[in-house]
């Protein structure tokens, strides 16, 4: 019993761990800024205690705050679901049809990825979001939906009353000073100075609060729907960027085939309700998913596979011919490379002279691809891949025979 209570809050002290990153403290800052200044300036235009509005505004503004906290610590805390450890088919026959995760010791199952930051194996995996500090996945992608449409309209609300709040007091405080003019010519005297103070300071945190309202609406909004736009047809952000290599690879080969995603059931209507339910749970286990008529339960992990092997084919090697040390930005490699690194948070490799690299993707001035390691170093290290300047690299002369490009390369020509 002592034993099981001990790890219970060694658990949930990993999980409040989640709230120490950048991207929550930054998420948290802004809501508690726009909360209160919002409950503050409510105050100074449209006290609660006055009119039955006012009640209701300041009730919205509590409301919009609870529902947007609730739906992120859910999102965060709550987490995508993995694939347990250890995981396999029931029928052992359909293992070749997945993917075999070295990692978590485990088989892909459907719908799931590996992360690098979660180091697990996610279920419907749709990406791993900073802000939250988590991934997006099976279990919580109701919940970090609900909270791209929350913030959003809770910071509508907030930003009319920022507006509202400037006006007023500045209308106030002009015609208060216009009337005291016009008193001390008369009378030679100024009245009191307004009950409720709007200085320069409450301005600028007001002018503060209003620009992180409306850049949270623009950026949170176009997220939102985003995500919504992959709901309705039953995908995630992975899935749409496999359908689209699938093309590709069809189209690149003149391929007499058609891919067809599996798991679109044909109506919007009933997409959505395989992410949102009255009960807030969503559908089945997370492992096993209903297909559309006429489709292969693998069809999606087959055409993985196929784009994997691709990938092998046409990939290129490369060898360093001078170091890299894997910062983000390098100055040391021209101010083309220092400007045009990837906007990701995929890796960056170190690099030494005379080191290979097997390139799968890139860009016109940077690289992505795996690390070649000796049989020596293999024993016990994961793969070691990310991305690298392009200019510390060069083509091995057996591949550039060949003039195979990485994907996304020969775009960039």
């Amino acid at each position: 019993m002592g034993t099981f209570c001990s790890v219970i809050k060694f658990e949930n002290l990993q999980e409040l761990k989640r709230l120490c990153h950048w991207g929550p403290i930054i998420a948290l800052g802004v809501i508690a800024i726009c909360s209160t200044m919002a409950m503050i300036d409510s105050v100074l235009w449209y006290w609660p205690l006055h009119t039955t509005g006012g009640s209701v505004n300041f009730i919205m503004l509590i409301n919009w705050t609870v529902m947007i906290l609730y739906n992120y610590f859910n999102a965060m805390f709550a987490g995508p679901g993995f694939v347990p450890l250890g995981w396999k088919p029931e029928n052992s026959q359909d293992s070749m049809y997945l993917q075999y995760c070295k990692v978590c010791q485990a088989y892909k199952a459907p719908r799931s990825h590996h992360c690098r930051k979660c180091n697990r194996c996610v279920m419907k995996m749709d990406h791993h979001c900073p802000w939250i500090n988590n991934c997006c996945g099976y279990q919580n992608h109701a919940s970090f939906t609900l909270f791209l449409l929350l913030a959003p309209l809770g910071c509508i609300h907030a930003a009319f009353i920022f507006v509202m709040t400037m006006y007023t007091q500045l209308y106030n405080r002009l015609s208060f000073g216009w009337n005291t003019v016009k008193i001390d010519m008369t009378a030679a005297r100024r009245d009191p100075l307004p009950i409720i103070p709007f200085g320069l300071a409450a301005f600028a945190a007001t002018l503060f609060a209003l620009g992180l309202a409306l850049g949270t609406t623009i950026a949170v909004g176009m997220l939102f729907f985003i995500q919504m736009k992959i709901i309705l047809r039953n995908k995630t952000s992975i899935e749409s960027w496999i359908e689209e290599k699938a093309k590709d690879r069809i189209q690149y080969y003149q391929l007499n085939e058609v891919f067809v995603f599996p798991y679109d059931m044909g109506s919007r209507w009933k997409n959505f309700k395989q992410v949102f339910t009255w009960s807030g749970v969503p559908k089945g286990d997370g492992l096993d998913w209903p297909i559309r008529e006429g489709c292969h339960q693998y069809s999606l992990t087959i055409e993985q596979l196929k784009q994997k092997a691709d990938k092998r084919v046409r990939s290129v090697r490369y060898k360093v011919i001078e170091d890299y040390s894997g910062t983000c930005c390098p100055l040391n490699r021209g101010i083309k490379t220092f400007f045009t690194s990837p906007c990701t948070e995929e890796p960056r490799i170190k690099l030494q002279k005379g080191e290979f690299i097997l390139a799968t993707r890139g860009l016109r001035y940077w690289l992505y691809g795996d690390k070649i390691l000796d049989d020596s170093v293999t024993e016990g290290v994961s793969r070691v891949r990310g991305w690298f300047p392009r200019n510390c690299v060069e083509k091995c002369p057996c591949d550039a025979e060949t003039d195979q490009a990485p994907e996304g390369e020969k775009k960039n020509r």
